[in-house]
């Protein structure tokens, strides 16, 4: 059994799922070290370091002394950057990291892949193979965004292979806060306008305990993982919508109620991921 790291540092520490991680880390007790590109955001309690990871020395600065890193840093979707530049940028600050880590022997990667790895988008002319789609439906890149992610997939696997560090890649699928939460009954009326990823969606919350999931779960090599929740975000049953939407895509299992299109089952098997938060417990006014 492998010792839990206790010294993380976490990037991206200003976004989204970010602040939700460091948060989760210091609420379990973990010495955490935050970091992004921009100020510190409110609500940050613990030691903040702005840093450019597309420099690699900065990246060895900022990872000296850590146990292990949970990397959230990225371009965070397709379209926000030109389609080049979001590629490139990805890739570079996925590679710097992975690489300090091995130079330093930090005992553990923890790192935001991406959904979009497995298809994404989809859509009448571009279906899943097969739903609910698990991470065998890998890799089917559809954006540079995606590929960025499919090349940091296969850089973690050979870093891992040469250091003997345990890395995790965890395919977020999309993250929701409660503000988020607030704009659901609004994609109820029509079923296509969330079909991009099979309904499918990620408390904040529970992605940032399935980043500690990760630090704690004793795997090795390198292992990519669906970070989802149990159900859709859709208040119609989930065989109704693949029915409705994609009724030639071949349904493997059985779809009760609303059950997830995105399986999380190999995140539960291997590093005890569990969701436990959704929308379906209430919206917030």
């Amino acid at each position: 059994m492998t010792t839990t790291p206790a010294h993380i540092v976490v990037t991206g520490a200003a976004g989204k799922a970010g602040r939700a991680a460091v948060a989760d880390l210091l609420e379990h007790g973990y010495r955490v070290l935050a970091t992004d590109l921009t100020p510190p955001p409110d609500g940050i309690d613990t030691a903040y370091l702005r840093a450019d990871l597309t420099d690699h020395g900065q990246v060895v600065d900022v990872l000296d002394g850590a146990d292990a890193v949970v990397h959230l840093a990225n371009i965070p979707a397709p379209g926000l950057r030109p389609a080049a530049r979001t590629l490139t940028e990805n890739t570079t600050v996925n590679a710097h990291v992975f690489l300090a880590a091995r130079t330093l022997g930090l005992r553990k990667v923890v790192w935001a892949s991406s959904e979009t790895t497995l298809g994404l988008a989809f859509g009448p002319e571009a279906p899943p193979r097969y739903a609910p789609v698990d991470e065998d439906h890998y890799p089917h890149p559809e954006s540079t965004y995606a590929l960025s992610k499919v090349l940091s997939e296969t850089m973690a696997e050979h870093i891992s292979t040469w250091s003997g560090i345990p890395f995790v890649g965890l395919r977020f699928s999309k993250i929701f806060t409660d503000e988020d939460y607030r704009r659901v009954p609004s994609f109820q009326a029509d079923a296509t306008s969330r079909m991009w990823n099979l309904w499918g969606y990620i408390d904040v919350r529970d992605a940032a305990a399935s980043c500690r999931n990760a630090l704690e779960a004793d795997t090795t090599g390198s292992v990519n993982l669906i970070i989802a929740g149990d159900d859709t975000i859709m208040e119609r049953p989930s065989a109704e919508l693949m029915a409705d939407v994609f009724p030639d895509v071949e349904i493997r299992g059985d779809l009760t109620g609303h059950a997830t299109l995105l399986s999380n089952a190999r995140a539960r098997r291997l590093i005890g991921f569990e969701p436990r938060h959704g929308w379906r417990r209430g919206i917030p006014a």
